[in-house]
């Protein structure tokens, strides 16, 4: 059975074609919508690991769509062959909390979702209807972001506003980026062999988030009801005080003109002039003031989230740190970890130099420490298609 996986991002596309949880084709288009776009497939070729490097401007996800498509069929993968889609969906709302068939009643209740996840719903949704126009035979399946913090507690998820807004409107924190998340977390307890470990994991990318998993659920996170709040992102603000927009709206701002500013203008981007964090970090190594203060911004943000993590969980085990940014970034990993020393975080700087490592887990801890630092890669597309195998079983 082959299942294609698309994870659509707000500037880049995963996918990932696998046949019994096997990849067999998995690639990354990167920096959609910017002046130069980059392609990377991985695949084989009789038998053979082949890499392929394609620098070409795409300027939309539609047109990132149609590459892929182009590029499987170039391998000659027949599009009748492929089982089932897979999408990653970033917001389910009250709607979703477990992968779900799509059909045109699913269809209609993503897009309801559009004003809670402006950049990413809508996305995800054009995925879906590319998609279902190109693979017209395959099954097309939706996996949630939201779903694997639907165990937080009601104490976590509620805001302290009236009751209506929850009870009429389902306003309340639902968190993000929970496939990747469910996936590091699920690596590292069977890495570590304990069910019941503390885990602290931090999702590093164009989005980023830090979520606290006791015994393999999910209890607190930095994003909420939106996948604005929190952490500072590469075009997101993160977590700003609510009058900052009352004051811009009486200042004669527009709610559309403060909704593209919050989550298209803001975050790393506004810091520094650069969303990428590899822009930026060529800026810091040359001494740039705004990439050193942007670098420490946000590292300080994930700093406190570590901390609320801890109090919550009472302590925590291991460290976990994923995403592109996480995963790769030596620096911002070193600076995310300095003066933790008393919470018994102690980064071993030789081991987090390691580059072009092929383990998918890596600890960067000091000998003997108390707390694990571990770095996982995240596979959200494998833990995609473990869902929607899951899901397909359930139906048949």
């Amino acid at each position: 059975m082959k299942l294609l996986i698309l994870n659509l991002g707000s500037s880049s596309i995963k996918y990932q074609l696998l046949e019994n949880n096997k990849f067999l084709i998995k690639g990354l288009i990167e920096r959609i919508g910017m002046s130069v776009s980059r392609i990377k497939q991985i695949f084989f070729k009789k038998k053979i690991l082949k890499k392929s490097i394609l620098n070409k401007k795409i300027e939309n996800h539609f047109l990132g769509i149609k590459k892929i498509k182009n590029l499987l069929c170039d391998e000659n993968v027949i599009t009748e062959e492929i089982y089932a889609i897979g999408h990653r969906i970033v917001h389910g709302g009250y709607f979703f909390s477990k992968p779900t068939i799509i059909s045109e009643n699913v269809k209609k209740k993503i897009k309801k979702l559009f004003n809670i996840a402006p950049i990413h719903n809508y996305i995800n949704y054009m995925g879906i209807k590319i998609s279902e126009k190109i693979f017209k035979t395959s099954i097309q399946v939706a996996v949630f972001d939201t779903e694997f913090h639907s165990t937080i507690p009601k104490k976590s998820y509620l805001y302290a506003i009236p009751d209506e807004f929850y009870l009429k409107h389902y306003i309340r924190s639902y968190g993000f980026h929970g496939i990747s998340h469910k996936f590091v977390s699920k690596t590292a307890i069977q890495y570590l062999k304990n069910n019941k470990v503390k885990l602290i994991t931090i999702h590093l990318g164009n989005g980023s988030s830090v979520t606290a998993i006791n015994s393999g659920k999910s209890v607190e996170t930095s994003m909420g009801f939106a996948p604005n709040s929190g952490l500072i992102m590469g075009t997101r603000s993160g977590d700003i005080d609510s009058n900052i927009i009352f004051h811009a709206l009486k200042k004669g701002f527009k709610i559309d003109e403060l909704i593209e500013i919050l989550n298209k203008k803001s975050g790393m981007l506004a810091l520094s002039g650069y969303s990428d964090m590899r822009d930026i970090k060529k800026k810091y190594e040359k001494g740039d003031k705004k990439a050193r203060l942007a670098y420490e911004m946000y590292a300080y943000r994930v700093k406190k989230y570590i901390g609320i993590s801890i109090s919550v969980m009472n302590g925590v085990d291991a460290l976990i740190f994923t995403g592109g940014i996480g995963e790769n970034d030596i620096l911002m990993r070193k600076l995310i970890c300095k003066d933790l020393d008393f919470l018994g975080i102690k980064l071993d700087k030789k081991k987090n130099n390691f580059i072009n490592e092929n383990k998918n887990v890596i600890e960067i801890q000091k000998k003997n420490n108390k707390v694990k630092i571990i770095v996982i890669k995240t596979n959200e597309e494998l833990q995609i298609s473990e869902d929607i195998l899951f899901i397909l079983k359930k139906n048949n």
